[in-house]
């Protein structure tokens, strides 16, 4: 999340809304997002409600669920999706940027 923290006023000139879910539950999350104040929306899926419906997976001996970032436009179509192996496996800002304007254009 640090990463998406970096660029997010990026995100925002894009008019994209960064949206990050977590299998922690809300108080947890609420707690982790003022301690950190961070500024794009954190949802809570300790039920793993959201993962099941875009397909992202749980790995027990990797201690939960793997890396997916998605891009879904105004329409609610999934545009882009990576599902990572690893936390290290995570697209940088700077391809998902030029990604959004890839789709805008």
């Amino acid at each position: 999340m640090a990463q998406l923290r970096l660029d997010y006023p990026e995100f925002e000139k894009k008019d994209t809304e960064v949206l990050v879910l977590g299998p922690e539950d809300a108080a947890a999350f609420r707690e982790y997002w003022q301690k950190e104040k961070l500024e794009f929306i954190g949802l809570p899926d300790p039920e793993h409600r959201v993962l099941k419906l875009y397909g992202q997976e749980v790995k027990i001996f990797k201690l939960g669920r793997l890396p997916a970032q998605m891009i879904i436009d105004k329409a609610g179509t999934l545009r882009f999706v990576h599902y990572g192996h690893a936390m290290s496996d995570i697209p940088p800002n700077e391809e998902i940027l030029a990604l959004i304007d890839s789709l805008v254009e």
